[in-house]
């Protein structure tokens, strides 16, 4: 175990590193820190921190700069989350309250995430495999063709026409509307198929075409619905950090641009805990000098997506938690009241 010390000299390389973005001797961490030690104390608590992996020489200078395991310590023992001050919470209240609808709110999360963190923002569609019902409209739109209309609970609306193989009259469809309400609220779309199944047997055999036609399209609606969707936002902020990846930015970009692997990183939303991946710790080749700071979001307690950050591993640790975590919790009081 590090001595309290030594743990305060690396938290004030890392702070002065992702400040400064320059290699830090021991001149200047005595300089700028109230360490209480000689400069030559400080150079042989940097040696010891060095022997262990914490830190490391970038060159021919004399400063140091943290490494992936560094940073880890960091995050784990020595980052406090820091907390948003109240004109950004009125800021991100402000600018989440005006969506208009659940595409809307991903939108507005991942640009808000990215003007705050100044870091690519990855946002999690609501995962319709955790989701449940909240309402299933039937529009007539004319004898024979109908709209549905499947609410869920985190917002999502999805509307499919269906064309009926015999006009439909208005007692059966307010019968259907309400049947199919009464099995499938409140339920999980996983739990849908086996609800309804038997419904076209409370009708008459002249309708029972158009119950199965209806009843097709809300679990094909259902079963399209369940695949995985993000939203990226803000990768153009990796051109301030060129200096941050060894050769080129190239693999970093190429890895953001496939969905499964950003699926991978966001992990599965079991749980609304933050997630901070640090260089090495990503297993995609291409993430391998980025960090990625995520946390569940959700209407309740249970996480139903994650949202956050992709950024080089010199990052802002307390600032991007702090954003991410305020923000997340803002999109689930909307998800909640929706």
């Amino acid at each position: 175990m590090l001595s309290e010390r030594r743990l305060e000299v690396l938290r004030a390389i890392v702070q002065d590193y992702v400040g400064t973005e320059e290699p830090v001797g021991s001149k200047a961490l005595t300089e700028r820190h109230n360490l209480q030690v000689s400069p030559a104390t400080v150079r042989n608590d940097m040696a010891a921190l060095e022997d262990e992996g914490f830190i490391a020489q970038p060159h021919t200078s004399a400063g140091r700069i943290p490494t992936d395991k560094g940073y880890r310590l960091f995050v784990d023992k020595l980052a406090g989350v820091k907390p948003l001050s109240s004109p950004e919470r009125r800021a991100i209240q402000n600018f989440l309250d005006g969506a208009v609808d659940l595409d809307d709110v991903v939108g507005r999360t991942v640009r808000l995430l990215a003007q705050l963190t100044r870091q690519v923002a990855v946002v999690q569609y609501p995962s319709l495999t955790r989701s449940t019902v909240r309402h299933v409209e039937l529009l007539a739109l004319a004898p024979a063709r109908l709209m549905l209309v499947l609410i869920t609970d985190t917002g999502r609306v999805e509307q499919r026409l269906i064309d009926c193989p015999a006009p439909i009259g208005e007692s059966v469809l307010a019968d259907l509307r309400a049947r199919l309400n009464s099995r499938v609220v409140g339920q999980r779309f996983t739990e849908v198929p086996s609800l309804v199944q038997d419904l076209p047997e409370a009708f008459d055999a002249d309708d029972r075409g158009t119950i199965s036609a209806v009843l097709a399209t809300l679990l094909e609606t259902l079963v399209e619905e369940t695949e995985e969707r993000l939203m990226i936002g803000g990768t153009a902020n990796l051109t301030r950090f060129g200096h941050d990846f060894p050769l080129t930015i190239r693999p970093v970009l190429e890895a953001l641009e496939e969905q499964v692997v950003l699926l991978k990183l966001l992990g599965e939303a079991k749980d609304s805990g933050m997630t901070v991946r640090i260089g090495h710790e990503n297993h995609h080749e291409g993430l391998s000098s980025t960090s990625v700071v995520s946390v569940g979001y959700g209407s309740g307690d249970e996480a139903v997506a994650k949202l956050g950050v992709v950024g080089p591993t010199r990052m802002d640790y307390p600032g991007t938690m702090g954003a991410v975590r305020a923000v997340a919790r803002y999109v689930g009081q909307i998800l909640a009241e929706s």
